[in-house]
């Protein structure tokens, strides 16, 4: 079993920077791949952003140049750093932690003022 929490979410302007954590405990010996992931009101969830293992980092089309994800293997944590901040971006992101099987944090609430 593996425990994912995510942190760092909150208000900010149009323009402003946010960073959120996402921790993974227990049985988290056998991590591949961390990914971001959000959902906005009335839409869907979406891929944010992925790292490897080996920290290779793809991101999707509306927050490419915009946000970058990082990850500390030793600490089993997953870092998005996020910059020019829109409102359209106001969202619940979600961290999913990979091992055998996918696991889901909480999620943690992004709001964008305009």
């Amino acid at each position: 079993q593996v425990q994912v929490v995510e942190s760092g979410g909150g208000l900010v302007q149009a323009g402003g920077s946010l960073r959120l954590s996402c921790a993974a405990s227990g049985n988290a010996f056998s991590i591949s791949t961390m990914s971001w992931y959000r959902q906005g009101p009335g839409n869907q969830r979406e891929l944010v952003a992925q790292i490897t293992s080996g920290g290779r980092a793809t991101y999707g089309d509306s927050v490419q140049g915009r946000f970058t994800i990082s990850r500390d293997n030793s600490k089993n944590t997953v870092y998005l750093q996020m910059n020019t901040l829109k409102p359209e971006d106001t969202a619940v992101y979600y961290c999913k932690v990979r091992t055998i099987i996918d696991y889901w944090g909480q999620g943690t609430q992004v709001t964008v003022s305009s």
